[in-house]
């Protein structure tokens, strides 16, 4: 993998993440908040994702890698809920 193809994932993970923090409501943090969100979404998303046996949607090939875009997003505003829900004041 080389130095491009970190950049555009990152990049991607990002805008999932911060596509994940809009649907949720709720954004706390800035440009790499939303990088974790999107990796982390990914791995949450693709989890729920062959728990109930569904297929990878839409999937995107960076070098050898491939980052599910749909996943990544719905996993990301999942664990954006849990955490506004988590610390929210009340």
């Amino acid at each position: 993998m080389t130095l491009l193809d970190v950049l555009i994932l990152l990049l991607i993970a990002g805008v999932c993440g911060s596509l994940g923090q809009a649907i949720a409501g709720y954004s706390r943090g800035g440009c790499l908040v939303s990088i974790a969100l999107g990796f982390v979404g990914a791995l949450v998303g693709m989890w729920l994702a062959r728990l109930m046996g569904l297929p990878e949607l839409f999937p995107v090939r960076i070098g050898t890698t491939s980052f599910p875009i749909i996943w990544s997003i719905i996993g990301s505003a999942l664990f954006v809920a849990v955490v506004a829900l988590l610390t929210r004041r009340r």
